[in-house]
């Protein structure tokens, strides 16, 4: 039996990269996944080739009452959700001194509006679970150590970090049984991560401290890790962060 065998989850940005790696390892282990993305072609492929125990839906996670219809649409699909996995974001160039404020709110609307949104939706729906439910951050290591050539992804990733420590203490103080925490990934081998390592030449970026010693990691790391905190094995764990970066935190100068 898979580890996840009766759990309903909603994965964001599913359509490639992390969430796409999580939907299809939350599949592999008996969930019942939505898929959600801003781009329906992408997210239906991979719920296609997962199988009747995923659907695809489109979803641009900064509009609220886009929420309600996702979750009101898993129910009607599955029944109602345990897990949710907050992992939509993109990323745009910009140190502190040339990031511009559109630029800035564009990348804090996706990345910290959006999961603020997913998680009111998920407290207000869980809250009447009658199993242990659970909702997973994808913060970044540039919330615990800055970035300085990405300020505003910066920003929003650490908002989620200790917005995430909010979500998880009132939750405990109410006696609901959700669980939540943040994952902190870095030099991950996505898209959006080989967008950002690679210039436009082809040559590697300067050095920022974000890419792992020796390798990128794989999707499939933050997965699995993603696996454990949605399943009841992590029962006594929550407001939580949790590095998947090869060191990175402590790498020497």
């Amino acid at each position: 039996m898979g580890r996840l065998s009766g759990k309903i989850a909603i994965v964001t940005g599913a359509g490639s990269g992390l969430g796409k790696a999580i939907s299809e390892t939350f599949a592999a282990e008996g969930a019942q996944v939505v898929l959600t993305d801003i781009d329906l072609a992408a997210a239906t492929k991979v719920a296609d080739a997962i199988g009747t125990t995923a659907i695809a839906l489109q979803q641009d996670v900064v509009e609220e009452q886009r929420w309600d219809e996702i979750f009101a649409a898993t129910l009607d699909a599955f029944g109602t959700p345990h897990i949710l996995v907050n992992n939509a974001g993109l990323v745009i160039p910009g140190t502190i001194e040339d990031c511009t404020l559109e630029l800035f709110r564009k990348q804090t609307s996706v990345m910290l509006d959006g999961v603020f949104l997913g998680c009111r939706a998920a407290v207000r729906t869980m809250k009447s679970n009658d199993q242990p439910s659970s909702i997973i951050n994808l913060s970044s290591m540039a919330a615990l150590q800055g970035y300085s050539p990405f300020v505003a992804y910066s920003a929003a990733k650490g908002g989620v970090r200790s917005m995430t420590k909010s979500v998880a203490l009132h939750c405990k103080e109410q006696n609901y049984p959700i669980r939540c925490n943040s994952l902190h990934p870095a030099g991950i081998d996505t898209p959006m991560v080989r967008q950002e390592a690679v210039g436009a030449g082809g040559g590697a970026t300067p050095e920022t401290g974000m890419i792992p010693i020796g390798e990128l990691g794989h999707p499939k790391d933050v997965a699995a890790l993603c696996v454990y905190l949605a399943s009841d094995e992590s029962r006594f764990m929550t407001a939580g962060e949790y590095p998947v970066d090869n060191g990175v935190l402590y790498k020497p100068a």
